[in-house]
């Protein structure tokens, strides 16, 4: 079965952590509205890197028929140096047991999950390639304003044998945040990849698990909440901007306020808007091939959604 053009929205929140900090910041939380507008964003890069990671620890063999490896990774040598971009292509197709392919753009395609679905740019000496990725996020912003918080602490280790006490850290922490990710999958880009429908899967799968996956101490402690596929029987149609047919209850007022949220109890996403865009009587009804969904079950909704809710994994 071939990739039908489709639309994902992912939504997750965060508590006492920043998932995606500006290092031209101070690294505090990304803000690309300004200040005045007070909500702050993800890049896409780092959503694909928890996606690369999930993958990686859940197949480090390359998995069913060796397709599963992932090229954009961090590989060390037994010296502690990083693997180039050109040995660690060379180490996926030896693991594949693809080395010997004349075509090594395609041997690549056929082992590497990140290649197919994110796309690659691949140039080393004398050899380079640009394939563009059929799945395609934009940057998830948070649903409010939010309002970060400068801490301090202290570390009772000296940094050196000179120094007489512990060190001082500081950091920017927010207490609790709501994001909404947008996404877009190219049928015809994902023919041209050879992206399959286990690929799909395996790519939403890696959204709600590999959020669940990848921790570290100043991303905060991550939930996914929502994820919605969207798919459509014209591979050249798409709604889009899925994100701007959900809200968050409280509203903005309250998330400016004396006492803003923060925890999931405290806050109700409204899907009304969403169900009737999306929904058998909908405007794009005859367009749409397929909606499904998967809830965290702790998130409250405004409305019911159109589709069927599928199983978690």
């Amino acid at each position: 079965m071939t990739v039908a053009t489709g639309e994902i929205l992912f939504v997750k929140s965060v508590k006492d952590g920043i998932p995606n900090r500006d290092p031209l910041n101070d690294s505090d939380a990304r803000r690309i509205f300004g200040e005045e507008d007070g909500r702050i964003s993800l890049s896409d890069v780092s959503i694909k890197r928890d996606v690369r990671d999930y993958v990686l620890a859940k197949y480090p063999d390359g998995g069913p028929d060796k397709r599963y490896f992932v090229w954009c990774r961090g590989e060390r040598t037994p010296e502690g140096k990083l693997y180039d971009r050109d040995k660690l292509a060379e180490l996926i197709l030896e693991r594949a047991v693809r080395k010997n392919e004349t075509d090594e753009e395609q041997a690549l395609l056929k082992s590497s999950f990140d290649m197919r679905v994110f796309g690659a740019v691949f140039s080393v000496k004398n050899k380079s390639f640009h394939k563009t990725g059929p799945v395609q996020f934009g940057w998830a912003h948070s649903l409010h304003p939010v309002e970060t918080k400068y801490v301090q602490g202290t570390v009772v280790m000296p940094s050196g044998e000179q120094a007489g006490q512990g060190t001082i850290w500081t950091t920017y922490i927010l207490p609790f945040a709501v994001f909404a990710m947008p996404g877009v999958i190219n049928a015809t880009i994902a023919q041209e990849n050879k992206m399959s429908e286990a690929d799909v899967e395996l790519l939403l799968e890696g959204l709600w698990k590999g959020t669940l996956y990848r921790q570290a101490r100043g991303r905060g402690l991550q939930q996914p909440l929502l994820l919605v596929h969207v798919e459509y029987n014209d591979p050249f149609f798409r709604i889009g901007y899925l994100e701007d047919y959900i809200t968050l209850e409280p509203g903005r007022e309250a998330w400016l306020g004396a006492s803003p949220p923060t925890q999931l109890p405290d806050v109700t996403l409204d899907v009304r808007e969403l169900a009737k865009i999306t929904g058998s009587d909908g405007p794009f009804a005859s367009q749409i091939k397929r909606v499904r969904w998967w809830k965290n079950p702790e998130l409250r909704l405004l409305g019911e959604l159109s589709g069927s809710e599928e199983k978690m994994w």
